[in-house]
Formats: C-alpha cells, structure tokens, sequence
C-alpha cells in the first residue's frame, strides 16, 4: 500500500528514465563493447568500479577518455556489479512498490496505482540475465541452467523472484517487490483510502479484544501493509512472534520477534520450513504469534496453538473472497493430514474474524469486507458478512451484532456510523 498516486503513467515513465539519467540501452557517451572490456578487466582484477579504476581499465585497453566519460562509465558499472543496475532508480523510489522485468525493453513498475511501463532498458537478454544472476548471489542462492528459478530476500529486504529461459521464453523474467523499512501507520491508510474514515476504530477495538484474525486478499493487495500497521497497534508490553517465509512484516513495535524460514543449501539440508518455525515460536513465549502467510502445514500448528490460551494471534492468507477463507484452510489443513471435521472444529474456536482486502482496477487497495466466523448446522464454519467497504464509513452487513458483541466497544459501533 503506497500514498495515493496521482500522477498519469506516462509522466511517471517520464519521471523514472529522467532520474535514471541514461539507461544502459541508450548512449552515454562509452561504447558498449569497451565498457565489456572494463567489466571484464574489474572481474578480473577484483577492484571496486571507482572512476580511479575505471580509468586505469581504460588505459590497459590503450584508450583514454575525458573526465565527464569516465565517470559516467563507473556510475554505470557501479551500478550494475554493486547496485541494482538500471532498476536502482526505480527500487529507490519511494513510491514503488513492484518492479518487473519480462524483457530487455518492458520494464514495469507500480507506484500503487497499476503496473505503468517505464522507459528504463536493458541493452539485451544477457544483461537482465546477468542482473538476476548478481542479485541471487547477492541473497547467497544459485541461480544457473541447473536451476532456473529462484525465490529469495535480498539482504535490503527485496524480494527478489528470477526465472532463466528456456523456462522463460526469450528473456530472464525478474520481479523485485520492494519493502520499507518503516510500516504505514493506521492513520496513513485511513487517508489513502485503504481503511474508510472511521474504520480505523474497528481495528482498534479488534486488537484491543485480543480477537484472532486473518486478513485475506489476492497478490498485491496490501495484507502485509495492513497487518504490519495492526502490529503496530499492540501494546508495548506484549511480545510478538513473527514466522514468515520471507521477512516482510515491519511492525512499528517494541518487542517484536522475526523467524524465517530458510531453504535446503546445495546438497539438499539445511532446511528450514514454516511449519518448524510455528512450532519453535510456540516455545518462545509469544504474546501474538503472527503467522506472516498461511499457506501450508503450518495451519495445524496455529490453529493449535490459538486453541491452547495464544489469544489475538494473526496472519494473512490467499483467497478470492472472505466467504472462501474456510475452504481455503479445510484445502491447507487437509493437505497436512487434518480431517474435514478436526479442522473445522479447531477453526471455529481459534479465529474471529477475517478481513478481506481487494485491488480495484485503478490499482486502490482497501477493506472491502469484514466478515464472523461462525459454525452451521452441518458443524462447517463459514463466514458471516458484518461490515462492507463504504465511501464514507462502513457498512452494516447481518453479521454485524455478533461482530459488536465480540469487540465490546462503543467506539467500534461509532466506526460505521
């Protein structure tokens, strides 16, 4: 979730390639074939890409350049062997949250608003190639025709997912999801419009009632976003647990405790799953155990553990829908070896709530409903709708009088007023 972007694409495609000076598809006054000199001449000597440097490749190869080149030509490869090469200036935007690469000449970014296609370029298939091969060494992962794809955190926080033709036709496909380092706060995303002005006192009183919950939504909807500002609303005296696949939860807390997970090394040991970090985390005496993605077997531990006394626990899960959350759970749960009865009956004592965040087609991330979960005839939970995204506040769904009893809080009431 970013601030509200109000500037057209085409002006901020614009924007990226002018902050970016040249992108190495254009001229910057080098030649191509004698910065692959200086390139190779730095691998080969191990020296830094300094301007120092630069010149003495430069001279090695019997050519001499006036000062303005040369620096240009160390910016550039700086770039590429240290940085993040052309993308830098996208990654450093505050703004961004997404930058994709599907070819030399498609580089696409999301300032929170829709993917806009930028002007930034590859010179060809090689140097994107080489980029995600720098930057999976860079978060100690292999990245060759052996093993084409690769999935992993940069030590900034990126996450970084590579794909190596001919898995990817034609190109290198790399996609860079960028995370802050500081988490929005609650009252940032009331006014980008995530959370409807007065519904931040339904989340308030949802922490303050210890509630479990999920928050439910498809890819690059803003569940992290949302989550790490709930974190943020804790009371200082509490300790969270966090276990995430890929550490991207950043909640503004005193106590905050990060578990992630770590895949097999090279001769297949080594690894470390989110199931193993749920059960180490119940040994840690948590306050909140946050679950950053239910995805796996790991359902069984944190429907386990929110049955045995860790009350407010959360995380976020994939769905289409609020409705589809247990469906989504009894698929997980049985996955794991949990029968159809065992998980529903875990389900319906352990979680609450599940907030449900959707992208419209503008690119906005918000609430868009707010369901119970509540057991049937059948002893099948299913969600109940309590309250619906409105412009103005949100709206009461049938579900809301058995939401209200649960937070037993007349500001949450004043919320969708």
């Amino acid at each position: 979730m970013n601030r509200a972007d109000t500037t057209s694409g085409p002006e901020r495609a614009g924007d990226a390639a002018a902050a970016e000076g040249a992108a190495p598809g254009m001229s910057t006054g080098v030649p191509a074939g004698l910065l692959d000199g200086v390139r190779q001449w730095l691998a080969e000597s191990g020296a830094e890409p300094t301007p120092a440097r630069v010149a003495q490749a430069l001279r090695e190869q019997g050519r001499v350049l006036g000062d303005a080149e040369i620096l240009v030509a160390a910016e550039r490869l700086r770039s590429e062997l240290v940085g993040s090469g052309p993308l830098q200036p996208l990654l450093a935007d505050p703004s961004v949250t997404d930058v994709l690469v599907s070819a030399p000449d498609r580089v696409w970014v999301d300032r929170g608003g829709g993917l806009r296609l930028t002007a930034v370029s590859f010179p060809d298939a090689a140097a994107v190639r080489r980029l995600a091969q720098r930057l999976a060494a860079v978060a100690g992962r292999r990245l060759d025709d052996a093993r084409p794809w690769v999935d992993a955190r940069l030590p900034d926080g990126t996450r970084l997912h590579a794909v190596l033709p001919p898995v990817a036709v034609g190109c290198t496909c790399l996609s860079l999801r960028v995370v802050r380092p500081r988490a929005f706060t609650l009252a940032e995303l009331v006014a980008a419009g995530t959370v409807p002005p007065g519904g931040d006192r339904v989340l308030r009183a949802l922490l303050k009632a210890r509630l479990s919950f999920l928050v439910s939504g498809g890819t690059g909807s803003g569940k992290t976003t949302l989550l790490s500002a709930l974190l943020g609303l804790v009371g200082p005296g509490e300790r969270i647990v966090l276990a995430e696949d890929s550490a991207e939860l950043r909640p503004n807390h005193p106590h905050v405790v990060r578990l992630e997970s770590r895949p097999a090394n090279q001769e297949g040991a080594g690894r470390v799953t989110l199931e193993d970090l749920v059960r180490q985390a119940l040994r840690m005496r948590p306050d909140r155990l946050v679950v950053g993605e239910v995805r796996g077997p790991e359902v069984v531990h944190l429907l386990a553990a929110l049955n045995t006394g860790h009350e407010g626990g959360c995380g976020t899960v994939h769905a289409n829908a609020a409705a589809d959350v247990p469906a989504r759970l009894e698929a997980l749960g049985t996955a794991a070896g949990l029968d159809r009865a065992a998980l529903h009956s875990q389900l319906a004592a352990a979680l609450s709530v599940v907030l449900h965040l959707v992208r419209d087609r503008a690119g906005r991330r918000r609430i868009a409903e707010v369901h119970v979960l509540q057991r049937d005839a059948s002893g099948l939970v299913r969600t109940v709708p309590a309250l619906r995204w409105g412009a103005e506040a949100f709206a009461y769904e049938r579900g809301w009088e058995r939401l209200r009893a649960l937070l037993r809080s007349e500001d949450a009431e004043r919320g969708v007023r």
